[in-house]
């Protein structure tokens, strides 16, 4: 009998043995499983990434900012992008609205009262530093305009009512014309035209495709024609053009002027910068420090401008940038 018992107690211990060993458990309630199910899901779900909203503005340089950072966010770091189109103004609102993440290029001549605004005062922007890029706004005229009349290379040149009869067209009559960018974009020209007394009217196109086509084309006449544009661009390694020479101002009275509604002078000289909404450093800390770090220079966006001239498209010639310059994006993400 004492060996019966010992032999039961042998076995009962070795099958319980070999229930552990082939994961025998006894089978879960409905509530026991739903909970295991909830809590397998919201693991998954915490390694999950959110998504990135990237703001393209209406210019190429803008795009292709924005398609460098956006295959570096996928490639590199496992972030989905969503590209958002807003125009400049457009933008701020959707950053402190939460709409958006981050906007990469902003021409701070054109956004002083925002910036004091969103950043300074409400603090529902975030400066995220400077993108590495200098820019300038300036009125430009072909040079054969300025070779045919040395005069035009400087603004009082086209003081001459007779002058600006040469650059009239059917929408401006007896006035000369002046074409602008979008309605959008950060502009002083008619403040400029009426402080110095210029006998001119601006016209905005109605994207910076349909200046070009007014430029081109008037260049392929060679016609007198005065426009708004802008470096760094691809456009002046294609035509040769002139930057008219406006009266200079410091940058507070520049400031000034654009409050009071009288610009008179140049467009500053604009350090680019970028602009973030705050809460993307707490979501997405990885793509906050990689968009923290998104810098580089005047001639890197020169160089992608120039292939998107030879007809790359701007996801192209972004790709083409990031494989060539591993050396700089990957300080980024350090």
């Amino acid at each position: 009998m004492q060996k019966g018992r010992v032999l039961f107690i042998v076995w009962l211990v070795l099958a319980l043995f070999l229930s552990a060993c082939t994961g025998a458990v006894a089978p879960a309630s409905n509530g026991d499983a739903a909970a295991e199910g909830d809590s397998q899901a919201a693991v998954a779900s915490s390694g999950d990434k959110p998504t990135i909203r990237l703001i393209e503005n209406t210019w190429p340089a803008s795009e292709l900012n924005v398609a460098v950072a956006a295959q570096i966010l996928d490639q590199q770091l496992g972030y989905p992008v969503e590209i958002i189109a807003l125009d400049e103004q457009a933008q701020w609102d959707a950053l402190a609205g939460d709409d958006a993440d981050a906007s990469l290029e902003i021409w701070p001549s054109g956004h002083g009262e925002r910036i004091a605004q969103y950043i300074d005062e409400q603090k529902v922007v975030e400066n995220g530093g400077e993108l590495g890029v200098i820019g300038r706004i300036a009125w430009y005229t072909p040079k054969y305009v300025v070779d045919a009349n040395p005069a035009l290379a400087t603004w009082e040149g086209f003081k001459d009512p007779e002058v600006a009869s040469q650059f009239a067209t059917a929408e401006t009559g007896d006035k000369g014309t002046f074409f602008a960018g979008p309605l959008g974009w950060t502009q002083y020209d008619q403040q400029i035209m009426d402080q110095r007394g210029l006998n001119f009217q601006v016209i905005n196109t109605a994207s910076e495709e349909a200046l070009l086509a007014q430029m081109s084309s008037a260049y392929a006449r060679e016609d007198p024609i005065l426009f708004y544009f802008y470096v760094p661009h691809a456009v002046f390694t294609q035509y040769d053009l002139v930057s008219v020479e406006l009266p200079e101002c410091a940058k507070e009275d520049h400031e000034a002027k654009v409050a009071a509604g009288a610009v008179d002078c140049a467009y500053p000289q604009d350090r680019l910068i970028k602009i973030f909404n705050p809460k993307l450093a707490e979501a997405a800390p990885e793509a906050y420090n990689m968009l923290k770090n998104f810098n580089y220079t005047t001639d890197d966006q020169i160089e992608m401008l120039g292939m998107l001239a030879e007809g790359k498209s701007v996801e192209e010639a972004a790709q083409a940038w990031v494989d060539a310059h591993a050396d700089i994006w990957q300080a980024w993400l350090q």
